[in-house]
């Protein structure tokens, strides 16, 4: 199961956000970029990485970020925030990230995803952030009325290479991810699943592990690493060779 630490970025700096609320942030003293070698040092593979800023403006804010962190470090990428056009799409994989994550604007428009998978094969994951059940869009703001397997249903065959599910209500909260959720959605899903959300202690991680199902590609561990519930030195003993 491969281990995605997390980094968001916010006025470059490193943040978490409470269930992706602005105004319930936390600023940690790491940049970006320091942080990046904290977790290429301690032997991870892949990030995920979410522009925060780009969440709210719509465009590619800290590509140059992206690119200093890729250039240093060769990790494996997954960016997300913001992504809205076939420009920011393609800024991303020039800078050499591994897949670009569309939420909102997949979500809103099913025909922007079914052309992102076609113009990037294996390049596009998509975000899917759920409560009680049902997609939120706009930075979470806004409830889309879509239920979570119903929107996946009809968007499965267009070609996406990764999901990743977060339950809204436990992002920040280091309640423990929703695991019975994540493997409903898994079950459903043609492509392989990234947990999100939640993560409060290396249980967890040993949890996603015993799950055992094949369909689940890794789990996102954030807040708790920088709040030192997690220790990178023990997370470092889960990746898996």
């Amino acid at each position: 199961m491969k281990i995605l630490p997390a980094i968001d970025i916010k006025d470059k700096k490193c943040v978490r956000l409470i269930k992706g609320d602005f105004d319930n942030k936390t600023e940690y003293d790491m940049s970006p970029v320091e942080q990046a070698d904290k977790y290429k040092d301690h032997g991870f593979k892949n990030l995920h990485i979410v522009d925060l800023d780009g969440a709210l403006t719509g465009e590619t804010v800290n590509i140059d970020i992206i690119e200093e962190i890729i250039r240093k470090f060769d990790l494996k990428i997954e960016i997300g925030g913001g992504v809205r056009n076939f420009e920011s799409i393609q800024k991303y994989v020039d800078a050499g990230v591994e897949k670009v994550i569309l939420g909102s604007a997949a979500i809103k428009d099913k025909n922007f995803l079914k052309e992102a998978c076609e113009k990037f094969p294996g390049k596009i994951a998509l975000g899917l952030d759920a409560k009680d059940g049902f997609l939120s869009v706009s930075g979470w703001k806004k409830n889309s009325n879509l239920k979570t397997l119903d929107f996946l249903k009809d968007v499965n065959n267009y070609g996406a290479s990764r999901l990743i599910y977060t339950d809204i209500n436990r992002d920040g909260m280091k309640l423990s991810p929703n695991f019975d959720e994540t493997e409903n959605v898994a079950n459903n899903s043609s492509c392989p699943v990234i947990i999100s959300g939640g993560v409060s202690s290396i249980d967890d991680i040993q949890k996603a592990k015993e799950l055992g199902n094949k369909n689940i590609e890794g789990i996102i561990v954030g807040k708790s690493i920088y709040d030192g519930d997690i220790k990178l030195e023990e997370l470092a003993k889960e990746i898996d060779a």
